[in-house]
């Protein structure tokens, strides 16, 4: 195919991509690539292995048969080998395979070095690994040190004790009290499991915590009991509203799991509202290439192909007028109902000083046995069957294959070390 003709080319058991950035700005923006779909162009510069370059051209519509069902490999062939060898990764990648178990423990010792509490640590340390293992590379190893840095100054609260209030049947709060989002949520997770068993439905609020980062990851954590989930969360400013020029929306996330019944996930999808991933406009500047039109717009609210005048402006929202909708929809869940910050108030997330992030997170959870019974999940198996019945069609998150080892690049391993004390 096209994308994969001019993105790589096959050497022994791996495959070469030539990118125009490096290897970690190309595994961090993986998620956002296969979320929000992608250009038609590669965009980076430096090479990659085979299983990156495999979840990369699932990104641009490629089937490399990872992650799919029995059915779906064998309508969607191969075009690597996978997994590709230790050796190989290394020589042609310069990046050495770690295993998950290692990242995690690393992740932890870093975290409870600069602060956090034992537990609050380890509550991070797994979003961590998930994120590494699911190719969510922005939200694993990526974020570790701003967490550190953050536990320093004071930014992160990492000796917070998250408090669960349900005033209400069906409603759950959790305040977590300027720390972690993971560890407010883990405090919650129960207690909001409970409350849909128990009156079908409920609402909860993760109030007052760090970013969350993969929302994603906190979904399908209700979808394994059983239960359908919708998450929405919030962020710096960065999304002008049409006809605007001035941002006043995060990039919005929103992200849902579908329970299968059997204790899995049927399918799941986390996604931004803006019309493109931040991080796919620093990527550009970068490696000093234009962003397609519709992307961004400048200072002066004008449609611009430059990435410097879109950071200097402002993203668009996906879909025009639909996607506003839906990233306003996103903003009162998130910072309305939780009474946390609005996106034009949100803080810088990475910068090591200033004010905790004081985000909130809105979460709706429903038994889906409180309304069709064993209806719901013969039509979700009828949906599955209908989408990935068709050549090149897929479901969003379905049949996922954690990955175990992942790669990380030298410096960046190095550097987890480093803040682990090793």
């Amino acid at each position: 195919m096209a994308n994969e003709a001019r993105a790589g080319t096959q050497i022994g058991d791996g495959v070469v991509a030539r990118w125009n950035l490096t290897p970690r700005a190309a595994r961090a923006s993986m998620w956002g690539v296969r979320a929000t779909g992608c250009p038609e162009q590669p965009m980076y510069l430096g090479e990659c292995s085979s299983d990156t370059m495999s979840r990369t051209l699932r990104g641009f519509g490629e089937t490399s048969g990872i992650g799919r069902n029995a059915s779906q490999a064998s309508r969607f062939p191969r075009r690597t080998t996978w997994p590709p060898t230790a050796a190989r990764c290394r020589t042609v990648c310069g990046m050495p395979r770690i295993k998950l178990d290692e990242v995690e423990q690393a992740s932890h010792r870093a975290l409870v070095g600069h602060g956090a509490r034992d537990d609050t640590a380890g509550h991070v340390a797994r979003a961590i690994r998930v994120a590494e293992s699911n190719g969510n590379r922005i939200c694993g190893l990526y974020y570790l040190e701003s967490y550190c840095r953050q536990l320093e100054t004071g930014r992160i609260d990492g000796l917070a004790d998250p408090v669960v209030a349900m005033d209400r049947p069906g409603a759950v709060r959790v305040d977590g009290r300027l720390g972690f989002a993971q560890s407010a949520f883990a405090v919650g997770l129960p207690v909001a499991i409970e409350s849909a068993r128990t009156n079908g439905i409920c609402g909860m609020s993760v109030e007052h915590t760090h970013t969350c980062t993969s929302l994603g990851y906190f979904t399908e954590q209700f979808a394994r009991a059983g239960l359908l989930a919708i998450g929405a969360t919030n962020a710096t400013p960065r999304v002008s509203p049409p006809g605007g020029s001035t941002p006043v929306l995060g990039t919005n996330p929103i992200a849902m799991a579908v329970p299968d019944g059997s204790g899995g996930i049927a399918f799941q999808f986390d996604f931004s509202t803006s019309a493109v991933a931040l991080g796919k406009i620093t990527m550009a500047l970068a490696a000093g290439e234009e962003i397609p039109l519709g992307w961004a717009i400048d200072a002066d609210g004008h449609p611009t192909t430059d990435p410097r005048a879109a950071l200097d402006g402002s993203l668009v929202s996906a879909g025009g007028y639909k996607g506003y909708g839906i990233g306003l929809m996103v903003e009162v869940l998130a910072a309305a109902l939780t009474g946390c910050r609005l996106s034009a108030d949100v803080p810088p997330l990475k910068t090591p000083d200033g004010e905790p992030h004081d985000l909130g997170q809105f979460y709706v959870v429903v038994d889906p046995t409180s309304y069709s019974g064993a209806g719901f999940h013969e039509r979700i198996v009828a949906l599955g069957e209908s989408i990935v019945g068709q050549p090149g069609a897929r479901l969003p998150g379905a049949d996922r294959v954690p990955m175990d080892p992942v790669e990380v690049e030298d410096d960046v391993w190095k550097l987890v070390l480093e803040l682990a004390g090793g």
